[in-house]
């Protein structure tokens, strides 16, 4: 009778290990994967390192003086002219000024904007009657009603606010309507079949699914709001970072330009960090894909 002979594996009789896949391959196609979360320290480091190229390249522009100085001026030389306008005494005050204005024309148009996009996307009828004229106010641009603003309001602090509260006011209701009107017709239908009556269908089930989506969609308008500020300010005002860009671009001061063009820039970056941080607080229920 013959025997059967079974091949041992190597290395000791125990199973075979798989090959160890390349580590560099694994995450190359996690990075490449549409939609695959990445390292958060992998997502800091591609942002910083983003900043970092543009910098580099203004860098190598400046030095190379192929533009005059006067109209591109160094990294170096924008530092300079940050800590000249810091010691100016106004920085803050400009910084405070804009902010407010800001705030305040925003805040207008969100209070208004919110619970009418809300009952828009929730009753056709409300829809029917807000919609028409909505759409035909969006269309046209902001700074369009600056002349006949200055003849209502006149050249104080409304002008801002009016210009800014037209700018978002506008766009954020269409927004928000489109976000309630997405909520899911069997969330609806459910919350029915328990009981719900239609105050409650409204405010807790088509409110609350809608909330994360008009939280984000706040967090992008107020970056429109910021651009409005500075149209505002460039027509009327006497103080304000904006009103800082036309005084300086007068005098060819490229460096005090680019640090006011900054600034709003780093004021916006912190105000958009801060919305997704208090968003994640008021909606931890959301599961963010990204």
């Amino acid at each position: 009778m013959s025997s059967i002979t079974r091949a041992k594996p190597r290395g000791g009789g125990g199973a075979a290990k798989p090959r160890r896949r390349d580590r560099r391959t694994v995450n190359l196609n996690t990075v490449l994967t549409p939609h695959r979360r990445i390292h958060s320290g992998l997502y800091i480091a591609l942002g910083i390192s983003f900043f970092v190229i543009v910098l580099l390249l203004w860098w190598l522009a400046a030095s190379s003086h192929v533009v005059s100085k006067q109209f591109l001026p160094s990294p170096v030389d924008v530092w300079r002219g940050f800590q000249e306008y810091y010691r100016s005494g106004t920085f803050w005050s400009d910084v405070w000024a804009s902010t407010k204005r800001v705030w305040i024309g925003f805040a207008i148009a969100a209070v208004l904007a919110v619970p009418i996009g809300l009952m828009m996307g929730t009753f056709r009828a409300v829809e029917g009657f807000f919609e028409p004229l909505t759409d035909f106010v969006r269309y046209m641009p902001a700074p369009a009603f600056i002349p006949l603003l200055i003849i209502w309001v006149g050249l104080d602090e409304g002008l801002k606010w009016a210009v800014i509260f037209i700018g978002v006011f506008f766009q954020l209701v269409l927004l928000v309507m489109d976000a309630a009107a997405r909520v899911p017709m069997e969330m609806i239908d459910t919350a029915y079949t328990l009981g719900a009556t239609k105050r409650q269908v409204v405010f807790r089930v088509i409110a609350r699914a809608a909330g994360p989506d008009i939280w984000d969609l706040l967090r992008i308008t107020v970056g429109w709001a910021w651009t409005y500020l500075v149209v505002a300010e460039v027509v009327a005002a006497s103080n304000g970072l904006a009103h800082t860009l036309v005084v300086n671009e007068r005098f060819l001061r490229t460096d005090l330009v680019i640090v006011g063009i900054i600034i709003i820039g780093l004021i916006g970056m912190i105000l958009d960090y801060a919305f997704k941080l208090i968003g994640r607080r008021l909606f931890p229920y959301v599961r963010r894909t990204r």
